[in-house]
């Protein structure tokens, strides 16, 4: 599925982040930057001892990605030349800032894009795994985001892809995308 905002092409994939071609991915990270499951697990594993080594040195320099920031370090082995690391809030039933905090992940982390020269970007859902955010609460502050940013003539990536991985996330993503 695919829908332009202004000068940017929004798409949604199912499939695998760590294997897309575009020139950043984002990481859904924790505040530490040491790696865990899920979407974290995998991209680190994949991009193997150069993203862990910043990683570290991001860490030992600020003490790591407090929730709505963002940080970027090489892509290491990946097929994307750099990898945005964010943390997404933990779901706490809504009345704890957590859409703002989320809408602070996209909007810092293509801030870091721009910054980088990056002209497309891959997200995967930020939040909606062990942080428990209901993932058609998150597809809607993600797309709404970007499209918000992409009308207010911010910097943007001429190409913004959604790599989902399952049916069920993927569903969420399309069903907002078609509200929006």
């Amino acid at each position: 599925m695919q829908k332009q905002f202004a000068e940017t092409t929004l798409e949604l994939i199912q499939g695998d982040i760590t294997k897309a071609e575009v020139d950043a991915i984002v990481n859904a990270a924790n505040e530490k930057l040491i790696g865990g499951g899920g979407v974290d697990g995998a991209i680190r594993r994949a991009g193997g001892n150069e993203v862990v080594k910043e990683c570290d040195e991001i860490r030992a320099r600020q003490g790591g990605c407090p929730t709505g920031t963002a940080v970027i370090t090489t892509g290491g082995n990946l097929p994307a030349q750099y990898i945005i690391h964010t943390v997404g809030p933990i779901w706490s039933g809504g009345d704890a800032d957590e859409a703002a905090l989320l809408a602070s992940c996209y909007k810092e982390s293509l801030q870091l894009a721009a910054e980088n020269g990056v002209k497309s970007i891959a997200f995967p859902s930020i939040s909606t795994g062990v942080y428990g955010y209901p993932t058609e609460k998150a597809a809607t502050v993600a797309l709404e985001t970007i499209r918000d940013l992409a009308e207010s003539n911010a910097t943007m990536p001429e190409l913004i892809q959604f790599v989902l991985f399952d049916d069920a996330t993927y569903g969420c993503y399309s069903d907002a995308l078609s509200d929006i």
